[in-house]
C-alpha cells in the first residue's frame, strides 16, 4: 500500500470520472471528440486536484494512443525535442492515430520551451495536452495557443467530493478494511479547498491516525489532521494556503508577515509570475484610489521579474510587498465593480439614456440620439449636471470612497459637483 489514495482511486474511464460534467457529461463536447477518436490539441485550465492529470490518461486510453508525459518543471527544450523524436517513431506502431505529449503545468514553460512544442503539433506528430492552473491567455504563447482547444475545468462541488469519500470507502480494500463512518464532512471538505488530490490525502492521513470502527466527526478530523499538517504538506497541497496568507499579510499592512510568506514561496520554488500576477490583483483590490500609485510599481515589478527572473527577482518582489503592506488600504473600486455587475445581474439589460448614447448617422440623431448631451468641458470646472444612468437605477451611489486622505480628497470632489444627489 505504499501508493498513495489519490492514485489507487484515479479513474481509468469516463464512467468512473466524476466531475466535469459539462465537458464528460452525455452532452459534453469533449466526450464528443473522445468517442469519435478526433482529438484536437488542447489546455486543460482549472484549479489543482480537480482530475486534469487524469482526464489526460483517460483520453490516451479511450482512443488508444501513445502517451507521453512531460513535467513543465523538471523539462528543458531538449527533453521536449527527444519525447517530440520517440511520438514520431511511435506513430504508426501502435495506432494509426497520433500519440498524445501530456505536458503538466504548461504555464512554467518559457516561450523557446514553448516554440519546440510549435512544429510537433502544427504538422500532427503529436496532440499535445497541456495542463495548468493559470489564465492560458497570459501562459502560453499566442502561436501555440491558437493550436489548441481551451476547456476550463471547475472546481469539485460538495456533492462530487463526498461521492469521492464514499467510493473510497467502498472500492479501497485497506480504507474500506478500516469500517470507519463517515458522520460529518464540513471539515474535510473546508481543509480540502476543493481539491480531490487533497482531499484523498487528508482523509488517509486520518484513517491511518483513527482506530478501526472509529465515526470521522468534524471534531476528530480537526484534531487527527493538525497533528499531521506535515506530512500531507510534503507535496505541496499548502501552495494556495501560502498564497493566502502572502496576501491578507499586504492587506492587513504588515511587513513582517508578507516577507516571510514572500520567503517561503521563493523557496519552495513557486513560479516568479505567479507572485508579481498576484500582487498586481491586489493593488487593485485592496489598495486602489488610497494610493493609485501602487498599481503602477506593482505593474512596473510584473515586468520586471518577467525579464530578470530569480534570483535577483526575489528583491524587486521584497520591495513591491513591502511598499504594498505599508501602503494605505482601501477596496471600495473593488466592491464599486461588485455591487455595479450584481445590479446588472438584477436589472438587465436597461436602456442606455438617450442623450448619452452614440449617434454616428443622421438617422440616429434624428431620433434622438444625442439630444441634449452636455459636453462637460463646456462648462466651468469641466462639469454640468447630467444623467448617466438609466432611469430605472438613477442616482444609484455604486462607488463609495474609503475613508483615507486621497479617497476623502475625492469624495470632497463628488460632493462640490453632485451635491445631494449621489449622498456623497
Amino acid at each position: 500500500m505504499n501508493e498513495p489514495l489519490a492514485e489507487r482511486l484515479r479513474p481509468k474511464n469516463l464512467d468512473e470520472y466524476l466531475s466535469q460534467q459539462h465537458l464528460v457529461g452525455s452532452k459534453g463536447a469533449l466526450r464528443q471528440q473522445i468517442k469519435s477518436g478526433n482529438i484536437p490539441s488542447l489546455i486543460l485550465w482549472g484549479p489543482p486536484g480537480v482530475g486534469k492529470t487524469t482526464l489526460a490518461n483517460i483520453i490516451a486510453n479511450e482512443t488508444d494512443r501513445p502517451f507521453y508525459t512531460l513535467s513543465a518543471i523538471s523539462s528543458g527544450v531538449k527533453d521536449v525535442r527527444e519525447v517530440i523524436e520517440k511520438a514520431k517513431k511511435s506513430e504508426g506502431l501502435f495506432t494509426t492515430k497520433n500519440p498524445i505529449l501530456f505536458i503538466d503545468e504548461i504555464h512554467r514553460f518559457s516561450k523557446s520551451q514553448q516554440d519546440s512544442l510549435l512544429g510537433a503539433v502544427e504538422k500532427g506528430w503529436v496532440t499535445l495536452i497541456g495542463a495548468t492552473t493559470e489564465n492560458p491567455s497570459f501562459e502560453v504563447i499566442s502561436a501555440l495557443l491558437s493550436r489548441c482547444q481551451v476547456y476550463i475545468l471547475k472546481p469539485f462541488s460538495e456533492e462530487d467530493l463526498i461521492a469521492l469519500l464514499h467510493r473510497a470507502m467502498k472500492e479501497d480494500k485497506y480504507i474500506a478494511s478500516r469500517e470507519v463512518k463517515l458522520k460529518e464532512t464540513e471539515a474535510l471538505l473546508r481543509l480540502s479547498g476543493g481539491d480531490a488530490r487533497k482531499l484523498l490525502n487528508i482523509f488517509e492521513i486520518l484513517i491511518n491516525a483513527t482506530d478501526k470502527g472509529s465515526e470521522i466527526t468534524n471534531e476528530l478530523v480537526l484534531e487527527k489532521v493538525q497533528q499531521n499538517t506535515v506530512l500531507y504538506d510534503k507535496a505541496g497541497e499548502q501552495h494556495y494556503d501560502i498564497v493566502s496568507a502572502f496576501i491578507k499579510s499586504i492587506r492587513g499592512s504588515d511587513p513582517n508577515g508578507t516577507v516571510y510568506w514572500l520567503a517561503r514561496m521563493i523557496e519552495g520554488g513557486e513560479d516568479v509570475k505567479f507572485i508579481a500576477r498576484r500582487l498586481l490583483i491586489l493593488a487593485s483590490e485592496d489598495i486602489g484610489n488610497a494610493n493609485p500609485t501602487a498599481l503602477v510599481i506593482a505593474n512596473n515589478t510584473f515586468q520586471a521579474v518577467t525579464t530578470i527572473g530569480f534570483p535577483e527577482s526575489r528583491i524587486i518582489l521584497s520591495q513591491c510587498a513591502t511598499y504594498l503592506a505599508t501602503s494605505p488600504k482601501s477596496n471600495a473600486a473593488y466592491m464599486a465593480i461588485n455591487q455595479a455587475q450584481s445590479l446588472v445581474k438584477k436589472t438587465g439589460n436597461l436602456s442606455v439614456p438617450l442623450a448619452i448614447r452614440n449617434a454616428p448617422t443622421k438617422l440616429m440623431k434624428d431620433i434622438g440620439y444625442g439630444k441634449d448631451y452636455k459636453y462637460a468641458h463646456n462648462y466651468e470646472n469641466n462639469f454640468t449636471e447630467a444623467e448617466f444612468l438609466p432611469d430605472e437605477i438613477k442616482n444609484t451611489q455604486l462607488y463609495d470612497p474609503g475613508n483615507n486622505p486621497r479617497e476623502n480628497a475625492q469624495r470632497e470632489f463628488l460632493k462640490k459637483r453632485w451635491k445631494t444627489k449621489y449622498n456623497y
